[in-house]
């Protein structure tokens, strides 16, 4: 079990960029496939991206070439960079493993709100 802290959420204009930063405590972060999760107000929540121990990255077709998800195992940290943001991307961010069953338990998140 790690316990997940997630930042770099804020208020952006539509085209804008963020970068989300989630650091996950405890060792053994390299060996494990890691995700991006967002849940907008009233909708479940999904994944936005997965990074697989050796770097294979997957994305939901709604960021495809939009966003990029990216890890440094030496902090720990998983990275998602998010380009070209559009209101629809308005959302609370988590990040997780990526395996649903092996999920630990969650952060915080950070919020992402794209807006005039």
């Amino acid at each position: 079990q790690a316990q997940l802290v997630e930042s770099g959420g804020g208020l952006v204009q539509p085209g804008g960029s963020l970068r989300l930063s989630c650091v996950a405590s405890g060792s053994g972060f390299s060996i494990y496939a890691m995700g991006w999760y967002r849940q907008a107000p009233g909708k479940q929540r999904d994944v936005v991206a997965t990074i697989a121990i050796g770097g294979t990255t997957n994305y939901a077709d709604s960021v495809k070439g939009r966003f990029t998800i990216s890890r440094d195992n030496a902090k720990n940290t998983v990275y998602l960079q998010m380009n070209s943001l559009e209101p629809e991307d308005t959302a609370v961010y988590y990040c997780n493993r990526a395996t649903r069953q092996f999920w630990w338990n969650w952060g915080q998140g950070t919020q992402v709100t794209v807006s005039l």
